[in-house]
């Protein structure tokens, strides 16, 4: 046996290794690749989470030999790797690569992957699971798994499985998501097919069951008597940068709210599943998107903002305007900003607004939750020099540093009683440590395992199309009259500011 087959020897990580597979991956050359998929199958093969009977087959346009590629994907590593990369380790992973070159509307490339798959079952004893990874433009998901199932590669019995992961855009309204969700389901099962959103795959989004179901002080207040009401923020200081031309026809609604913003709130938001088994949390999870009340052509007038980001100050230096972007028309009428306010009709939430924003070009990076506690009654204070309450919140922080902080009131020092606003703030770094990660591993981990937690559902997926689809029909037959409007380095058009405070509330921002 060659040694570069042999696993090197080294601390293993508590869980247990993913299952033996081979793993093909289609758009092997693109970013999302090298950027991410590599670097975080080598972390995993680095914490002993990766079979050691495993193999990738990369599959693009490029034409290349398996040498060259493995040549090529050896530099991307050096470039984009988390952390030290182990020669010995690495050596052991760049052999079980191979490259298959071709037009994924050929059909023979599928008849050519399914020999080389055989070939690589036999060669590193992946005992016949197979693990598709879509990481192409969205217009080949449907078409690639028909091709596969079309010469046999989506059958699967009790010996081996096989598995498709999607990328999004999972569809760009309710229509053509209920579409390729026909189109997949036509030739392979539901639990087959996982749709993927890296935002899941980060630690914070993973401890909010954590934290509100295995802490006994939180669940007992985490409903409507006690919490006033919920804020979801995904902020970004980049523009469009490259990706003019697909954000232009995305957006920011359909880039992040159907599937980041709606993935936060459920969780968020769900009832107590009766385990962790991926379907129980699920269901839980639907329920609540059911819930979300629908918007009226009324409701999306008053409810919703939509801004598009202007030139502007960013560190000191004058940035673009949107519609001065690569790939962008000068005329564009596509948003770079979103604002909405949610109501969720059940039991817990009845009448507690949970308000959601999403923007580029804004003031800090910073992506977190905010629940925001009912005031104390002020009674007890009214003889004091204590002019009003500072409410408390629980805030979710998720990017760029991951961690919790609590704000709360205390007495500062002194004769008399005032009181100070004390912030306790923990930090994932500080107590568990850094772990290299790329935010794909988690992910890339349960499709080996078979867990499909982290993955929608194509209810989930529909629900969550189904509460935008009113939104961008009515921004649809109304064009915005006023974009640009709001600078780049602002916090967004200032009809989101009076978004909340209409009730009386305001946003948290973070420029950190």
């Amino acid at each position: 046996m060659d040694q570069t087959d042999v696993m090197p020897a080294i601390e293993p990580r508590i869980g247990r290794p993913g299952d033996p597979c081979a793993m093909v991956i289609f758009g092997a050359s693109g970013d999302l690749t090298r950027r991410k998929l590599i670097p975080a199958l080598y972390n995993l093969a680095q914490n002993q989470l990766l079979s050691r009977e495993f193999a990738v087959i990369g599959v693009a346009r490029s034409p290349m030999s398996t040498e060259d590629y493995r040549k090529r994907v050896s530099e991307d590593i050096k470039q984009f790797a988390t952390g030290k990369v182990e020669a010995d380790i690495w050596e052991w992973f760049i052999r079980r690569m191979h490259y298959l070159s071709g037009d994924l509307s050929d059909k023979n490339l599928y008849l050519q992957l399914k020999d080389l798959l055989d070939k690589v079952d036999k060669d590193h004893s992946t005992h016949g699971n197979h693990m598709y990874y879509m990481a192409t433009a969205a217009d080949f998901f449907g078409p690639a798994v028909e091709q596969l199932a079309a010469v046999g590669l989506m059958q699967q019995d009790n010996q081996h499985w096989r598995r498709v992961v999607i990328e999004k855009p999972f569809g760009h309204d309710l229509e053509s998501a209920r579409l390729l969700n026909q189109q997949l389901l036509r030739v392979a099962e539901e639990k087959q097919i996982y749709r993927i959103d890296h935002y899941l795959g980060k630690e914070t989004v993973q401890n909010i069951l954590a934290l509100r179901f295995a802490n006994g002080i939180f669940e007992p207040i985490w409903n409507r008597r006690y919490i006033d009401h919920i804020q979801i923020s995904v902020a970004e200081t980049v523009g469009v940068e490259m990706r003019g031309g697909y954000y232009d026809k995305a957006g920011a609604l359909r880039d992040m709210v159907p599937n980041h913003i709606m993935q936060l709130i459920t969780l968020t938001a769900m009832e107590p599943p009766i385990s962790f088994e991926a379907n129980a949390v699920r269901d839980e999870q639907a329920k609540i998107l059911h819930a979300i009340q629908p918007f009226s052509a009324e409701d999306v007038l008053s409810k919703t903002v939509r801004g598009q980001y202007g030139e502007g100050t960013m560190d000191n230096q004058r940035v673009p305007a949107y519609r001065s972007e690569d790939g962008v028309p000068p005329d564009s009428r596509t948003e770079t900003f979103v604002a909405m306010r949610l109501m969720i009709d059940n039991w817990r939430w009845a009448g507690v607004p949970f308000y959601l924003r999403t923007g580029k070009r804004l003031p800090g990076r910073s992506t977190h939750v905010v629940i925001q506690f009912r005031r104390a009654p002020f009674m007890l204070f009214r003889e004091t020099q204590v002019e009003n309450m500072m409410p408390n919140q629980l805030v979710l922080h998720i990017q760029p540093e991951e961690g919790i902080s609590l704000r709360f009131a205390a007495k500062t020092p002194g004769p008399t009683m005032q009181l100070g606003e004390v912030n306790m703030d923990f930090a994932y770094a500080d107590y568990f440590g850094v772990t290299p990660s790329t935010g794909y591993e988690r992910l890339l981990h349960d499709c080996m395992i078979g867990d499909a937690t982290l993955f929608q559902r194509a209810d989930m997926v529909e629900a969550g199309w189904s509460i935008v689809n009113p939104v961008l029909d009515v921004w649809k037959a109304l064009p915005p009259r006023n974009f640009p409007n709001y600078p780049a380095g602002t916090w967004g058009p200032k009809e989101a500011d009076e978004l909340m405070e209409r009730d009386g509330r305001r946003w948290r921002n973070s420029e950190k």
